[in-house]
């Protein structure tokens, strides 16, 4: 029997909110749509949407962002309702919010049996800073019952490091909320994310949220999320594209990965590039590849 995770992205376009459940209601909308799939995902800092809710947002400067943390009890109490009403595995993208007097960026990944795993972007955008975030220390894979998944949090997945270690902890399926302002910034991430899937032969989850100027808190969203695989003979789309959005358009896909044809590529691909990298690692110990 084949070994496969049917996987989910659901895509978020910001706009103007009232209040929490007018988000909820959107965020229980996308899952109706992916009943049936072992996981689904949702952007990084879609949940910036609350800042419209608050009275003046367009007047309070955008280094305010982290009065969204007021909602976390909700948006966790959200996601961990949904994750066991519909035995679901559910990345709830991320979320800005208090961490011992810390402002972080904070991935979570919710569990039918109540579990939650979270990840600190570890790696901060230069624009988060006029948030005040500030940044994680750990990078860890979590065991799943279909899969070990690990985080990379849109800018973390320029980091070519933050892609490493999660391979060699043993990451299959790599989860990318993100959240873009410019269609270059999208393609930063994209790239580094097709060729994650190529240099460390995993599945990769990329979802974003669109944004139009003016409407939202953020200057404006640029998304087309994917789930991605590695361009060999094994997959269908040559391009290593499993299932894709539109751009910008509120919505979802789904894909089915197959993790027995991950790793019988990794051994007899055309491009074994997850063994190959190994088997030269003596070399890569006395190459100056160290930075500092």
């Amino acid at each position: 029997m084949a070994n496969t995770v049917k996987i989910s992205v659901c895509q978020y376009v910001l706009r103007p909110i009232a209040d929490f459940e007018e988000l909820a209601g959107r965020v229980r909308a996308l899952l109706n749509q992916v009943q049936g799939s072992d996981l689904a995902v949702f952007p990084e800092l879609f949940t910036v949407e609350l800042f419209m809710t608050f009275k003046n947002w367009r007047q309070t400067p955008i280094s305010e962002l982290g009065i969204i943390d007021k909602y976390t009890d909700d948006y966790v109490r959200l996601f961990s309702e949904e994750a066991a009403k519909r035995g679901q595995f559910i990345c709830g993208g991320s979320h800005l919010m208090k961490v011992d007097g810390k402002l972080l960026n904070v991935g979570h990944l919710f569990c039918p049996d109540g579990t939650i795993y979270k990840h600190a972007k570890t790696h901060i955008f230069p624009a988060e800073r006029d948030w005040f975030t500030e940044e994680g220390d750990e990078m860890k894979v979590f065991q799943l019952p279909f899969a070990k998944v690990g985080f990379n949090i849109c800018y973390e997945s320029e980091i070519p490091e933050c892609q490493a270690t999660l391979a060699e902890q043993g990451a299959e399926i790599i989860l990318c909320p993100s959240a873009t302002f410019t269609e270059q910034g999208f393609w930063r991430v994209r790239h580094c994310a097709q060729a994650n899937c190529i240099s460390n032969q995993v599945y990769f989850v990329h979802v974003g949220f669109g944004a139009q100027p003016g409407l939202a808190p953020m200057p404006s969203g640029y998304a087309r999320s994917s789930i991605l695989g590695p361009c060999d003979m094994a997959w269908e789309n040559p391009a290593g594209i499993i299932a894709e959005t539109k751009i910008n358009w509120e919505m979802t896909a789904t894909g089915i990965v197959d993790l027995d044809k991950l790793d019988e590529n990794r051994k007899s691909g055309a491009a074994t590039t997850f063994y190959d990298r190994r088997r030269r690692v003596d070399r890569y110990k006395i190459w100056p590849t160290h930075i500092g």
